[in-house]
Formats: C-alpha cells, sequence, structure tokens
C-alpha cells in the first residue's frame, strides 16, 4: 500500500483478523422489541458473560458525535457479547452532565486517573484507548478479556412496568465471593434528545447514555449509591432481594454488573468486572446474525482506513 506506513497496515490487518474471529462467536443480543408493553414481567434468562465497555464521551466532542451513531451498529453486531455505555461528564460544558455518568467516571478513575480525552473507550476497567482510531485496539480488548475471564457470576433479572415508569428487580445472582464486591443497575437510555443548554456541536441525540445506577454492598447488604433512579431497594441479602425503578424512557437499556466495590479497587483489586446481563429495550440496526459479522467487518475496515487517512 503506498503511501501507508507498515503500522498502519498492521493496524488494519489486526482489526480484519479481530473480527473475522467473531464470525464464529454466537450472537445473541437479549433486544425487547419496541411494541413489549412489559404489563407482565419480562426477564434476561440466565446470562453474566456480556463485557461491561465504557466509553467517556461528550456533547461538545464533534468526533463522538461523528462515531455515535457507528457505534451502535457495533453494539448490535457483538450481541450479548458487550454492554456499551456512554459516560457524560459534569464539567459544566457538556449539554447532558448526568451525574450517574459523573459517578462512573470517578470509577474509572480510580484505575486510570489520566482520563481526560474524548473519546476513551475502557473494556473492563483495563487500559484507556482513545480517539476515533482506537476501536481495533478495544475490539482486541473484548477477544483478550473474554480468554482471561472464564469463570464468571451468573445472573438474571426481570423487568416489569409501573405506574410512574420501569421496575428492574433481581431474579438471581450466583455469587461466590460477596467481600468487597457489589451489585451494580445501570440504566442508559437509547437516542436521548440532547438539552437547548450547554455545548452540542453533533445531532439532535446522543445514544447509550447512563442517566442512573445503584449500587447495593454485598458485604454489608446496604445500598451504596442511588442516582438518576425514582427508587432502589434491597431486603435481607443483595443478592436474593435487590431492585431499582426507573422514569419512563421511550427506549432504554438495564445493565446489572457484579463487580469489585470502589474501595475494594482503592486497595489494590483488579476492576474487572464479576459478570454482567444486560437488557435492551429499542430497536435494532442489524436483523440478521448471520450478516452481523461481515457488518462489522466493514466498519471497523472503514474506521481503520479513516485512521490511515487522518496520520498521513
Amino acid at each position: 500500500m503506498k503511501g501507508v506506513s507498515m503500522k498502519s497496515q498492521t493496524f488494519v490487518g489486526l482489526s480484519l483478523y479481530l473480527l473475522a474471529t467473531l464470525l464464529s462467536q454466537p450472537v445473541v443480543a437479549l433486544v425487547v422489541p419496541m411494541d413489549q408493553s412489559f404489563e407482565s414481567p419480562v426477564s434476561t434468562g440466565e446470562g453474566g458473560r456480556t463485557l461491561l465497555v465504557e466509553e467517556y464521551t461528550a456533547t461538545w466532542c464533534l468526533i463522538c458525535s461523528e462515531v455515535d451513531p457507528e457505534l451502535e451498529t457495533v453494539a448490535d453486531s457483538h450481541g450479548s457479547r458487550i454492554a456499551l455505555v456512554a459516560l457524560h461528564p459534569t464539567d459544566g460544558d457538556d449539554a447532558i452532565q448526568p451525574e450517574a455518568a459523573q459517578h462512573r467516571i470517578n470509577r474509572m478513575k480510580l484505575v486510570n486517573p489520566a482520563i481526560a480525552s474524548t473519546p476513551t473507550f475502557v473494556v473492563e476497567g483495563g487500559e484507556p484507548r482513545v480517539g476515533y482510531d482506537a476501536w481495533g485496539e478495544v475490539q482486541r480488548d473484548i477477544l483478550n478479556t473474554e480468554l482471561v475471564r472464564q469463570n464468571v457470576t451468573s445472573m438474571s433479572f426481570q423487568v416489569e412496568k409501573t405506574e410512574q415508569g420501569y421496575k428492574a428487580s433481581l431474579l438471581d445472582a450466583e455469587v461466590d465471593d460477596k467481600n468487597g464486591t457489589q451489585l451494580t443497575f445501570m440504566v442508559i437510555q437509547h437516542g436521548m434528545l440532547v438539552p437547548d443548554y450547554g455545548i452540542n456541536v453533533g445531532g439532535p441525540t446522543r445514544d447509550r447514555v447512563l442517566l442512573g445506577t445503584a449500587q447495593c454492598d454485598l458485604s454489608s447488604k446496604a445500598i451504596t449509591a442511588q442516582i438518576g433512579l425514582l427508587n432502589a431497594s434491597s431486603g435481607d441479602s443483595c443478592d436474593e432481594d435487590f431492585s431499582i425503578e426507573f422514569a419512563d424512557y421511550d427506549s432504554w437499556s438495564v445493565i446489572l454488573v457484579h463487580e469489585p466495590t470502589n474501595e475494594a479497587i482503592e486497595n489494590g483489586s483488579n476492576a474487572m468486572t464479576y459478570g454482567a446481563v444486560e437488557m435492551a429495550h429499542r430497536s435494532i440496526t442489524i436483523e440478521d446474525s448471520s450478516s452481523s459479522g461481515w457488518v462489522l467487518i466493514g466498519l471497523c475496515a472503514t474506521l481503520s482506513l479513516v485512521a490511515i487517512y487522518r496520520k498521513k
């Protein structure tokens, strides 16, 4: 490839190799159709192998607005393999500034205090991957983490309609080690309209925006955080009775995570989760899982070529 460095050629080759590997992986996304009423509870079924991928982003970030629609396709292509969450900072400039997202950003910075650039992607509390052209590294992190994290916490929850919104309730969590760990519910909104205040350099909506979260410490059996939700409660044990209620968003996802507490991370614990499961109530951009891998290959190849063009 004339005019393209060996490093760039390697980047493209690696991206395509990693994505070709995805073709052999099952893509089973729990996406509940938009016409589902939730008058009767809907369950995730047993899960836990989903990886948490968090993106530090902002409405004032032009590159972030460009990549946002593409990431929706990426998320669909990966199915239940990843839960992709967008974290907007409370910085005085972002037009959304949800407190729940800033709470999560603060947790990320316990491991990676230098995170500042947008977009930055972090797979399971690992090394930050920065910029538009970072997705090849993110793909590699996803695959590597799947190989490393063999034993996971099996979990399930259900969602049902309430008068004010929706209630997500834990059904089961087979937790082996409760010391220094917590169950965390996260609520994200899809296609969120960007408010008029603040700085917005992109389109009128943002996807995967974290708006609510609650944490239940498995050791103390107490809820240690409740942000952006209508309610959160637990009974005698977090892994037996833990639920949240959130607002009546048109399109949303709920993610349940078993992970180390902030205190455990501060004391040197690995930030990788012990398991996660997601339920999404949204439209899906890829209807046929048999073609999703090829769509993802084309998408990542495009991102790689754009990265080369930017570097030339």
